[in-house]
């Protein structure tokens, strides 16, 4: 999925989150897939090492606060216990699409 953002769109945010709890082994990562494809946005989710899920999430600011919103409680199996957020600096993320990848 390509979200057409422009990094010098003034509108556009990216958006790093650490999500805590059970969050892994519960389709967190394949189903933030479909809810971030689905509000139009670009980025990747991946397990830590740790359990939790690490997301990057770039898109129209209205569109990322709707995603974050689904991380703090997540799919249907999940129990959300926390999740860390920072603003990131808008880099080239053009012709990425929402993917989930496993952590190392």
């Amino acid at each position: 999925m390509n979200s057409g953002c422009q990094k010098n769109d003034v509108h556009v945010v990216r958006r790093r989150l650490l999500i805590s709890g059970l969050v892994q082994g519960v389709g967190f990562r394949w189903e933030y897939r479909r809810v971030a494809e689905a509000a139009g946005t670009a980025g990747w989710a991946r397990n830590l090492a740790d359990g939790r899920v690490e997301v990057l999430l770039e898109g129209p600011a209205d569109a990322v606060a709707e995603v974050e919103a689904w991380c703090h409680t997540g799919p249907r199996h999940a129990v959300v216990t926390g999740v860390e957020d920072k603003d990131h600096p808008l880099d080239d993320l053009a012709g990425q699409n929402v993917e989930s990848q496993r952590g190392s």
